[in-house]
């Protein structure tokens, strides 16, 4: 069987022969289409299937392991037992933290340890069948007969568990969470449970995974109420009979019913990051009843809501699985963060208040997201982005570190590297969202252009990048990605110092965001590292990732030479005349479609989805098929999208080809389904691909509709004959942000050949960085 690295290996521009599915009439209305939660819970794409509101705050979720890098969300589809149901789960990442306090239904003897997945039957595991997941619940039958149902509001989990007949008990497990190699710092700072005198159980753990010191507190209730309770401290150590709290590090309790058959067991569950008082006030404000049954259909109508947003008909029913998953997907990070009470833990350390109708966020995986996800938010959701801007400006303003990079939980993880919390900001202000960006410009202005000792690995070789123009290889590691991506976020930041008159230092941002230059050899036409005393790394092989053996001297970014060469998003006409023109250019993306798909022992597992050397997998090189369109070809962008639409994802488990990173790799897909996508999301336009359907009705701006048509489209009709925008010709591969908000009707003419024709002329090809060749 070929592996579907192999299969992706093939010619560029060619379209998989598949036979045109049955598909629907066109006049027939767009209808909404049940997400599967199953996708991405296999291969890396790194999801997990359980319940969740759009951006809540809780996402309660069945775990299968921790101590694997397939189950950094907690869940891996084929595993084969569940360990229990923890309350915090990350979507899509490379890293694994979170699954804060785990809750496992039982029966017979107490077992305080989880055993292995090989072996479930040694520990408090249990292999499970009858397993389904739809939007805000989710469901499973457990091999010890217990029936567990999960649902959510924004800030408590909900389970049901119905028992057979006889005893049986709940085990509270704060121990549990993402392993590494190492104990030491221990993982678990310090914990505490408590049965508290109205008889909720509250508590906190404190965890060093990899948001560094997070704390999460919690307040739980049962209907009814356990007739006993047991503590357990560190080494599993009981605690006298009678014991109403417990502290320690590795800390369990367990909730014992003689008759746990007798009704259904009910568990609601606040969260807070602030402090017990949150957590309880969470709970007491969105769980006021016991009816489980009218939560899970409170949450089914906000997802229905979001799901709506995006209707289409045609293509395979397959594909329409697949949209609406990746629209589930693009809705659940970032995460919110603060209480009924507005308050949350700044990345200051502090606690502050949000104003009234505002709301702090977790989990902004910003070097992923900037580039389709916030932009897919700004068109179909602009009140969030809204909120998330205002977010990021307040954060940005609290955190010692400036402009976020991928903070978690109140705490910046640094993971990554630029700033790219600027990007969305600059996005939004060019796409007209009203905000105070003047009160995150100082923040901002120290990250670009003071140097100091609190400077995080993202921010290495800022000082050198400032004086010389790059980062020089033998000086700090990926100086190649670093060099062209601090270029970026310096191109955003000069978006926003002349959004509020700060003409001066926009100015010097403007021209050290052509620093990219500096690290793209024109001779050889690749991104390659360069020393400090200014020549290049030889012998050059665009394959390999750096110019030292050790991996931590790496030149490039979970990328290689091929994959950076385009990383370039900002000024896409300056890489063309770089590198030679036009014919050179459409040349060289020809060849990073066409080359082997290799990679050296030590690439790391996120360059994945070959196709030659690029890599849909992964996020560097995501907007690489659009730029054909830069060069009066987008003929072969059409050819391309479609063909990454159709082979990069699949309707089951393993259907996302790479970490979905908070929903990213769901957003590119949403974008390129219906034709477009923000090559650059700070010029505020977007470049035409080749739409997946034939026809979609989506929700923009302040309730507008947008139609996005393509009548006839079919598997063998990749090609864009001709467009018309609102009935009027369209000569043009782009449209502006500013057009599609207005609402309006885009129609596409598919076709089975290339019209080399359309988008050729010099003035039909998109802006980038403010201009156009024409």
């Amino acid at each position: 069987m070929l592996s579907r690295r192999r299969l992706l290996a093939t010619s560029a521009i060619g379209i998989a022969a598949t036979a045109a599915a049955p598909r629907l009439a066109f006049a027939q209305a767009p209808r909404r289409t049940a997400p599967n939660l199953f996708i991405g819970t296999a291969g890396t794409g790194h999801t997990y299937p359980g319940a969740s509101l759009p951006f809540g705050m809780v996402q309660l979720s069945p775990d299968t392991g921790v101590e694997r890098w397939e189950t950094c969300s907690g869940y891996y589809h084929s595993d084969g037992s569940i360990l229990g149901f923890s309350h915090t789960h990350l979507s899509g990442t490379g890293i694994g933290d979170m699954l804060d306090l785990l809750v496992v239904p039982a029966r017979g003897p107490v077992v305080l340890q989880p055993g292995t997945r090989e072996k479930p039957e040694t520990g408090y595991r249990q292999r499970y069948s009858d397993e389904r997941a739809e939007p805000g619940y989710y469901h499973v039958a457990l091999d010890n007969g217990v029936t567990a149902e999960l649902t959510v509001t924004e800030r408590t989990g909900w389970h049901r568990y119905t028992f057979p007949a006889g005893e049986g008990h709940l085990l509270l497990d704060l121990s549990h969470l993402i392993l590494d190699s190492s104990d030491n710092p221990p993982l678990i700072g310090d914990a505490v449970i408590e049965v508290e005198p109205d008889g909720t159980i509250t508590g906190r753990r404190q965890v060093f995974r990899w948001a560094k010191g997070r704390t999460i507190f919690f307040a739980l209730q049962l209907s009814p109420h356990p007739n006993r309770i047991t503590f357990y401290a560190d080494d599993d150590a009981e605690q006298p009979a009678g014991s109403q709290k417990v502290t320690g590090r590795r800390l369990k309790a367990v909730l014992h019913y003689a008759d746990a058959g007798k009704a259904p067991i009910l568990l609601r569950c606040g969260i807070s990051g602030v402090d017990i008082g949150g957590a309880r006030a969470n709970l007491g404000a969105e769980a006021k009843h016991w009816d489980f049954d009218a939560t899970r259909r409170d949450a089914g109508a906000r997802w229905h809501a979001v799901l709506d947003s995006v209707r289409v008909t045609g293509g395979t029913e397959d594909q329409r699985t697949i949209l609406a998953t990746s629209l589930y997907h693009a809705h659940l990070a970032p995460t919110l963060f603060s209480d009924v009470d507005g308050r949350y833990l700044g990345m200051d350390g502090q606690v502050h208040t949000v104003p009234k109708g505002g709301a702090a966020y977790s989990t902004y995986s910003l070097w992923d997201t900037y580039r389709a996800l916030h932009p897919l938010l700004t068109l179909i959701a602009p009140d969030r982005t809204k909120s998330l801007v205002d977010d990021l400006i307040r954060q940005t303003a609290q955190s010692p570190f400036g402009p976020l990079v991928w903070p978690l939980q109140g705490k910046e993880t640094g993971t990554m590297i630029g700033w790219h919390g600027v990007v969305p900001l600059a996005e939004a202000q060019a796409k007209g969202i009203q905000a105070d960006y003047a009160a995150a410009w100082p923040a901002i202005r120290r990250r670009s252009f003071d140097f100091t000792a609190k400077d995080l690995d993202n921010s290495k070789g800022r000082d050198l990048y400032d004086r010389m123009g790059y980062v020089p290889a033998d000086k700090w590691f990926e100086s190649v990605s670093r060099t062209q991506e601090y270029a970026y976020d310096d191109w955003a930041s000069s978006h926003i110092a002349t959004a509020i008159g700060e003409k001066s230092d926009a100015a010097r941002l403007r021209k050290r965001s052509a620093n990219w230059r500096n690290v793209i050899d024109g001779s050889i036409g690749f991104a390659r590292p360069r020393f400090s005393d200014g020549s290049w790394w030889t012998p050059y092989d665009p394959i390999q990732l750096g110019h030292m053996p050790k991996p931590w001297w790496r030149d490039y970014t979970e990328a290689n030479g091929w994959q950076a060469t385009f990383l370039n998003q900002h000024d896409v006409y300056g890489l063309i005349q770089h590198m030679g023109g036009d014919a050179k250019f459409e040349a060289k993306l020809d060849a990073l479609f066409n080359a082997p798909s290799t990679l050296p022992a030590n690439a790391p597992p996120d360059i994945s989805g070959l196709v030659g050397q690029y890599a849909h997998g992964n996020e560097p090189d995501q907007h690489a098929p659009y730029l054909y369109a830069y060069v009066g070809a987008p003929w072969k962008t059409q050819a391309m999208v479609r063909r990454l639409c159709t082979e990069m994802y699949k309707n089951d488990p393993d259907g996302i080809i790479g970490n979905d990173d908070c929903g990213q790799m769901s957003a590119w897909f949403v974008f390129s389904a219906l034709g477009f996508y923000p090559v650059d999301p700070v010029e505020a336009v977007y470049v035409f691909g080749s739409p997946l359907f034939e026809r979609a009705e989506v929700t923009v701006g302040n309730g507008k509709r947008l139609v996005v048509e393509a009548p006839g489209n079919r598997a063998d009709t990749p090609y864009v004959a001709a467009v018309t925008w609102n009935g009027k010709p369209w000569r043009k591969s782009w449209i502006a942000h500013a057009d599609l908000v207005k609402g309006g009707t885009l129609r596409f003419t598919m076709s089975s050949k290339p019209n080399p024709a359309f988008g050729r002329a010099l003035a039909d090809r998109p802006p980038s960085n403010g201009r156009t060749p024409g």
